[in-house]
């Protein structure tokens, strides 16, 4: 009876100390979630900053769609740049395929990319990218600024930059729609504490 009792003991104290260790890692990982903010899309100052009116285009998407950029829209406008080429752009692509299918109501997304038209028309059929506008403008990469893939602006529904930066994830694609909706330039400006 001794040795049972003893080891009853011992064991208890193994799930009381297993217990207070899971305690304690619960809480240093509540800690680290505190410590580690979402990261953002990377803002860059080039291009037209976040407030400022966008240029305004009127440019025929490669499927033959008109597509007018900058001004007044029913609805605010992601243009997002990408490339054929580019890996990270392909990854993201489901992202904006869901986006566009579940907020078409609440938000315009224009593809942007420049080369050669034939090039491009192969890319949208080969990812089923038909249902959003596909625009080829080296001036509408330029005008912005992009220099590097992928990279996001969202325009406002009265034509004006509300978010920008390069977008290497759906959290930092997110964080473009999230500073819009937070009226604030980026969300890095939000948690920092210097959103107006």
């Amino acid at each position: 009876m001794d040795a049972m009792t003893v080891s009853i003991v011992l064991l208890w104290g193994a799930v009381i100390a297993l217990g207070l260790m899971l305690w304690a890692l619960s809480r240093q990982v509540g800690v680290l979630f505190e410590r580690v903010a979402p990261m953002g899309a990377l803002v860059t100052d080039a291009g037209p900053a976040v407030g400022e009116p966008s240029p305004a285009f009127s440019l025929r998407g490669i499927q033959s769609e008109q597509v007018e950029i900058g001004g007044s829209t029913e609805l605010p406008t992601l243009l997002f740049f990408l490339s054929p080429s580019c890996p990270v752009c392909k990854k993201l692509i489901p992202v904006l395929k869901a986006l566009q299918r579940d907020e078409r109501r609440q938000l315009r997304v224009v593809l942007v990319s420049d080369g050669e038209q034939v090039d491009h028309l192969g890319f949208v059929r080969e990812q089923g990218l038909e249902a959003m506008p596909y625009l080829l403008s080296t001036e509408l990469g330029m005008s912005y600024r992009v220099s590097r893939l992928p990279y996001g602006v969202l325009l406002d529904v009265q034509g004006k930059v509300a978010a920008k930066g390069l977008v290497n994830s759906r959290e930092q694609l997110d964080s473009l729609l999230n500073a819009h909706d937070m009226r604030t330039p980026s969300i890095q400006q939000y948690l920092g504490g210097s959103a107006a």
